[in-house]
């Protein structure tokens, strides 16, 4: 069965604007891939230590019953718990390596998701580096034009500006020839 529950609401009167309640699925501390694998060597110590003293209470309860069992005498039962406690703790130990062999198995997993997020890290920070290197050509580039247009202008406008410096000294230099001339003419009249 599903563990959320949908529960009805009421209807909020509209004077008031309605409350929000947000909430999260997710786990508010995010553990990180040392503290997972530091997580399932402690799971799996906890396994193998659990499986050894189980041997060891094989071992004693085996021996109990070679000594009790009717018809046996002691140094036969003896040697008969001393084989099966040594059969348990051969399981012991096998069971100790086969859990050591898992926990290097996850930390080597641990490690190799460290690696491939330290190299997604890097991938993305050499991505970012080359953005920002692009766009900072694109800016330098659009100011280079915009100096390369202001620059055109300026040059646009000195040459329109010593064309009608011309065309005025131009006229100055007729007018003058016309006031000259007119003088000379009334000199004449005189």
């Amino acid at each position: 069965m599903n563990s959320l529950r949908l529960l009805p609401t009421r209807a909020l009167p509209l004077a008031r604007p309605p409350t929000r309640v947000f909430f999260s699925t997710s786990p508010l501390a995010r553990k990180s891939a040392v503290d997972s694998a530091k997580d399932a060597a402690k799971t799996v110590d906890r396994t193998v230590a659990d499986a050894a003293v189980k041997g060891i209470e094989m071992g004693e309860e085996a021996a109990a019953k070679a000594k009790s069992a009717v018809g046996l005498n002691s140094s036969k039962a003896e040697g008969t718990a001393h084989e099966m406690a040594g059969e348990a703790k051969g399981k012991a130990n096998e069971m100790m390596g086969e859990g050591k062999g898992t926990a290097n198995d996850m930390t080597g997993k641990a490690k190799g998701m460290m690696g491939e997020a330290k190299g997604k890290a890097n991938d993305m920070t050499g991505k970012a580096k080359g953005t920002a290197s692009e766009m900072m050509g694109e800016g330098k580039g659009k100011a280079q034009e915009t100096m390369g247009t202001t620059n055109n202008m300026t040059g646009e406008a000195k040459g329109k500006a010593n064309e009608m410096m011309g065309q005025a000294k131009g006229k100055a230099k007729e007018t003058m020839g016309a006031a000259k001339g007119k003088t000379e003419e009334m000199k004449a009249k005189m």
